[in-house]
């Protein structure tokens, strides 16, 4: 990763909105937190939900933990309609990177920091909720193996 430590990189052939991605980055994590942010698409997160969930189909975002102050995520441009939605898909990914778990109260802070953000939660925004059975689990954001980005750079030398 850069001194920056924080990265933005668009695998689509669309441009990328003007969002205030960093600013989310830095009021979730923190300023030293060292984040690589991917734009992709269905091909993508398909893939690596395959790889990381065993589940063979596209996600919306994924985040990986890389080590306690390093992480990257994978955010389907396709799936994100809207900007706030874009920023809401991020703002859970940099959760899940903090240590958060899908629940109600991960929900209300979803909205609490897309509030801060937009300075409002659009009225259209559907709230989303994250339908899973008691013994499974979709929280990958532990999971240690190498992210795409690390094994494509890992196995082109």
């Amino acid at each position: 990763m850069n001194n920056n430590k924080f990265g933005i990189k668009n695998l689509t052939k669309g441009k990328l909105p003007r969002l205030p991605f960093k600013r989310a980055k830095e009021l979730i994590l923190g300023k030293d937190y060292d984040l690589s942010l991917v734009f992709t698409d269905n091909n993508l997160t398909k893939k690596l939900n395959k790889i990381y969930r065993d589940k063979d189909k596209p996600a919306n975002v994924l985040s990986f933990a890389l080590e306690n102050y390093a992480g990257e995520i994978f955010i389907n441009l396709t799936q994100a309609k809207t900007n706030a939605k874009l920023v809401l898909l991020l703002i859970h990914a940099l959760l899940h990177l903090k240590g958060w778990q899908h629940s109600s109260k991960m929900e209300s802070e979803e909205r609490k920091f897309l509030s801060l953000i937009f300075h409002y939660v659009p009225p259209n925004l559907k709230r989303y909720r994250h339908r899973q059975s008691p013994n499974e689990s979709n929280d990958h954001r532990n999971n240690r193996r190498r992210s795409f980005t690390a094994y494509y750079r890992y196995r082109r030398g």
